[in-house]
């Protein structure tokens, strides 16, 4: 269990392990010409990153059951994972594609759905099932837009990755459900 007041070798592992993935655009840099990060790039991945694990680290402070930093997790990286696949690579078509900014909205759906639920746990589970039925409701209403017609994954690739963030949300709707079920709830 992490401590309150210091930081434990977990701690300073998650905090290593974000200035690494920082730091890897950087040495990749040095080696290749097709790595083009300039300092938004920089700003924009470190915002992310630090954010993450600042938001984790106000979840491990704030309760003691391993379901519920379990939920936090999940619930972060599938965050992390759609901001950055959109804003990096692009889930449909190129990165300039409109389209992709609808998937923003399942980040802020979570979020708003943990603040309403005052990040108890089972509210959390009810938060996190939301964003998983917007997740697929939204990758219905993606599978008809032009764009996605001429990209090269098309509805199946939509279909299969839409599905991959769905399962995420509804894991770490699992691991909060579990976490209410055994009554152990933050500490306020």
């Amino acid at each position: 269990m992490e401590t309150k007041t210091g930081w434990n070798g977990w701690r300073i592992a998650r905090w290593t392990a974000g200035a690494l993935l920082l730091l890897t655009p950087l040495a990749m840099m040095q080696v290749s010409s097709e790595w083009n990060w300039g300092a938004g790039s920089f700003v924009f991945a470190g915002v992310l990153i630090g954010g993450v694990l600042l938001l984790y680290d106000r979840a491990a402070l704030a309760s003691p059951s391993v379901a519920y930093r379990g939920g936090v997790t999940v619930a972060l990286a599938v965050s992390f994972l759609l901001l950055w696949v959109n804003v990096a690579v692009g889930i449909v078509g190129s990165e300039d594609n409109p389209v992709n900014l609808s998937f923003f909205m399942l980040v802020l759906i979570a979020a708003i759905g943990a603040f309403s639920a005052d990040f108890r746990p089972a509210g959390m589970a009810r938060a996190m099932l939301g964003t998983a039925g917007v997740q697929m409701l939204l990758a219905l209403i993606i599978g008809t837009a032009p764009s996605t017609q001429r990209d090269p994954a098309g509805i199946v690739g939509l279909a299969i990755l839409s599905a991959f963030f769905a399962a995420l949300w509804l894991t770490s709707a699992a691991l909060f459900r579990h976490a209410a079920k055994t009554g152990e709830v933050r500490a306020d």
